[in-house]
């Protein structure tokens, strides 16, 4: 069964209206997210101008590491939201085991930066639950994906 939250065609012409203004607001959002991709580019190589041309000169301490690999991350939790919308645009269905693994991503972009120093137990503890959450959740969508087509092999035999 095929599902799709914004339909080519409906029997309404309003709802193809709204429909269509719809798919071009996610468009506009896809250029968007383009755009906020090469800003974090240029981030990303700032950052790494600015601690390399810092006293001492070309040396990275742990800090400095960090904050490079959260720019990163930044920039890779970006392509997935643009990854996202993109699948959306071409297939109106929410690809939500992609959203999940992106969520995944920036809360691991979290962990990384995190500054155990700053940070109480229970932001440690919800971070914790919200990452086994989200990897349950992953699992199971993950695991339901494998044994689809095998469900639908028994059933046309």
């Amino acid at each position: 069964m095929k599902h799709e939250e914004l339909p080519e065609n409906t029997s309404d012409k309003l709802l193809n209206l709204l429909h269509s203004n719809i798919r071009f607001a996610i468009k506009i959002l896809a250029i968007l997210m383009v755009l906020v991709i090469y800003w974090s580019i240029a981030d990303v190589v700032y950052v790494l101008y600015m601690r390399l041309s810092a006293p001492p000169y070309f040396l990275l301490d742990v800090e400095d590491i960090l904050q490079v690999f959260g720019a990163f991350m930044i920039v890779l939790i970006a392509v997935e939201i643009f990854i996202n919308i993109r699948l959306y645009l071409g297939s109106h269905i929410i690809p939500v085991e992609l959203v999940v693994a992106t969520a995944l991503m920036a809360v691991a972009r979290k962990i990384i930066v995190l500054d155990l120093k700053i940070v109480s137990a229970e932001h440690v503890i919800g971070l914790a639950l919200v990452i086994i959450s989200l990897g349950g959740t992953y699992f199971l969508l993950k695991r339901n994906a494998q044994s689809s087509p095998n469900k639908s092999l028994k059933q046309d035999k």
